[in-house]
């Protein structure tokens, strides 16, 4: 199906895949995606999964800001991609709008198709440096990774970079249910949450069972 333009590049992504000596994918399900979509060998397929930058991203006691102390502080940052789902994210921080004993730090360039949510508990950065990110991350009670998007397929081949960086940082993180992500993170109520993708409500429900949680320690 698709275009004539769609089918020559997937012919052209098909040939190249077929007649490469080796091929790197950043987790098994994409690996398995280029068996399944273009007929890779799957003895050609290594896994490398990314790395942070721990020169950078490291566990550390930071203090936190005066008007971040008595909050629990729920950190997300990208590039806004689709798959993603900032979108999700937006409609889940809707649902928190009127949360006083919470604030969210989102960082990445919403751009016009993406409309803020307006409200005191919520603040928006659109870039900041890596070394001033760490800061940020360094902040956080919970970390928001993804991906949310749940009708883009790549979104559950994929573990999002951030993933990443959080945990580098010993953040505990909430991600989206997708296949790619249980590759190497396992549930366990304390550093690694899931969501259904594509569900605001369960997204915003899970913040808040985790900040009641933690309240109650």
């Amino acid at each position: 199906g698709g275009s004539l333009l769609a089918r020559l590049v997937h012919w052209l992504d098909e040939t190249t895949i077929r007649r490469a000596d080796g091929i790197v994918a950043d987790t098994k399900s994409h690996g398995q995606y280029f068996v399944s979509e273009f007929g890779a060998d799957p003895k050609k397929i290594r896994v490398l999964y990314l790395e942070a930058d721990k020169s950078i991203y490291y566990p550390r006691e930071a203090e936190k800001p005066e008007e971040l102390r008595d909050v629990f502080t729920v950190l997300y940052f990208g590039s806004v991609l689709p798959l993603q789902g900032v979108d999700i994210i937006l409609q889940a921080l809707d649902m928190l709008k009127g949360r006083k004993d919470m604030h969210f730090i989102l960082i990445g360039p919403l751009g016009k198709k993406l409309q803020p949510v307006l409200s005191d508990n919520i603040e928006y950065i659109s870039w900041l440096p890596q070394e001033k990110l760490a800061e940020y991350i360094s902040y956080a009670d919970l970390c928001l990774a993804g991906h949310f998007n749940g009708e883009i397929a790549k979104a559950k081949r994929t573990i999002p970079g951030k993933t990443y960086i959080y945990r580098a940082m010993e953040k505990p993180v909430v991600l989206g249910d997708g296949p790619a992500n249980h590759e190497l993170f396992e549930e366990d109520g304390k550093t690694i949450y899931y969501v259904p993708m594509g569900n605001a409500r369960a997204l915003a429900d899970k913040i808040m069972e985790i900040c009641d949680d933690r309240r109650a320690d």
